[in-house]
């Protein structure tokens, strides 16, 4: 049989799956090469222990802590408090950014409030978070949705103002009511730029809570982490680090199994 024909016979899903298998391959690969000069730069001595610990180092000290309970713990302590504020802060900044994209009086109220919140960090609403809701969970999770609210409405304001013109014009010229544009037209249309946003929010929330815990915490991924430099555990700092990633990976996997449910007609495109 020729090359032509077996050519031929390989199918579009096939090509895709292929290609798939080629770039999850050089994921590994890539990762494997860091992780080589990693394991080199400390077995060789380029690089002092007490700047960077070895791999081995460092699993070493998660084992130890997973053994222990801890790093569990504290893993499920900061994702409970970055989902939570980041659910609530989704909940509210994504209706309001959709309404202000739809209604420009709603956008001419919020401007000024939007302007003012916007250059604030996280950090600088901890102060009064303790002095309001003390240190506790509430704290924690205030200070998430204080950090994330504001980025989730501007990207679902500007992702509800792209919606092309041309589809709404038409839909109306259709005769659909205000009601049918909204559901057919205009939150189909910003709902993928809405996704996007939350998952670069989410990554925004987990920067949130790691502040939070380092200043006022004994538990949670952030104050595993400032225990681990103040007992000089550097190996433990990365392992803190390592797990954020991971988590932090994990949830942006389920936002792409998300997105791929919600939004067939990407799924096709992107195809």
């Amino acid at each position: 049989m020729s090359q032509a024909v077996l050519g031929a016979q390989v199918t579009p899903a096939g090509r895709r799956l292929r290609t798939s298998q080629f770039l999850l391959a050089l994921n590994f690969a890539a990762v494997a090469i860091v992780l080589l000069l990693w394991w080199a730069a400390t077995r060789l001595g380029w690089i002092a222990p007490i700047f960077l610990p070895s791999p081995g180092d460092v699993l070493h000290a998660g084992r130890i802590t997973l053994e222990q309970g801890e790093l569990l713990t504290d893993v499920l302590v900061s994702s409970r408090r970055v989902f939570l504020g980041f659910a609530l802060a989704a909940a509210i900044a994504v209706p309001l950014g959709v309404v202000m994209g739809v209604w420009r009086p709603a956008k001419a109220i919020m401007d000024p409030f939007v302007s003012l919140l916007r250059p604030l960090p996280s950090i600088t609403w901890i102060p009064l978070s303790i002095l309001w809701l003390g240190i506790g969970e509430m704290q924690k999770v205030a200070i998430v949705f204080m950090g994330s609210w504001i980025y989730i409405l501007l990207y679902t304001l500007e992702s509800t103002r792209r919606v092309d013109p041309l589809l709404l014009r038409a839909a109306r010229n259709l005769g659909a009511s205000d009601v049918a544009v909204m559901r057919e037209v205009i939150l189909p249309g910003a709902l993928p730029g809405i996704i996007s946003g939350l998952k670069v929010t989410l990554a925004i929330s987990w920067s949130c809570v790691l502040t939070a815990e380092m200043i006022a915490a004994q538990n949670g991924l952030g104050a595993l982490i400032w225990q681990a430099k103040d007992w000089g555990n550097l190996p433990l700092v990365l392992v803190g680090m390592l797990c954020i990633s991971l988590t932090v990976l994990v949830a942006d996997w389920l936002a792409l199994r998300l997105e791929w449910l919600l939004l067939p007609w990407e799924r096709a495109r992107r195809g």
